[in-house]
Order: C-alpha cells, then sequence, then structure tokens
C-alpha cells in the first residue's frame, strides 16, 4: 500500500484527488451508488503507482504515504485494505 487516505477526509470526501488521479485509483467515485454511503474515499493499493499526484491536492490534507500515516490514524491503512478486500 503506498498512499492511505485518512481521518480529516471523514465527511468532507472533496474528490480532488479523485481528479488528480492519472491512474484512476481512487474510491468510490461520486457518480457511484457507494459514494453516498462511504465515510470516505480510499487507495486501491494495487492499482495505485505510488506518483504522489493526488497529496497536494487534498484540501484537508488526509492523504498520507504509508510510512508517514500518523499513528493516531494508523487504524486507516487496514479500513483502506478492507475496502478493497485486501
Amino acid at each position: 500500500m503506498a498512499y492511505v487516505i485518512a481521518d480529516p477526509c471523514v465527511g468532507v470526501k472533496d474528490a480532488a484527488c479523485v481528479d488528480a488521479c492519472p491512474v484512476d485509483c481512487i474510491h468510490p467515485k461520486k457518480d457511484s451508488d457507494k459514494f453516498a454511503k462511504e465515510e470516505l474515499l480510499y487507495i486501491d493499493p494495487v492499482e495505485c503507482i505510488d506518483c504522489g499526484a493526488c497529496v497536494p491536492v487534498c484540501p484537508v490534507s488526509a492523504i498520507f504515504a504509508l510510512d508517514d500515516l500518523p499513528e493516531k490514524w494508523s487504524e486507516f491503512a487496514g479500513k483502506n485494505a478492507a475496502y478493497f478486500g485486501r
């Protein structure tokens, strides 16, 4: 897993990161039925190419490289993996 979206995204889901991602690996999309049901967005750890394009466009600074994920939000790595069934 390269990047993780953490707590600051909860309830915000700005989706600027979705538009910035060159490989379309951030889900759910705004037009998906899942978008309204999920509390935050998730990065597919298999499809992510570790480019970091999503990080600077996030208006709430919710995206972290896995190694830089603050300890207080460590459970978000598991939530991200679970969303993709990994």
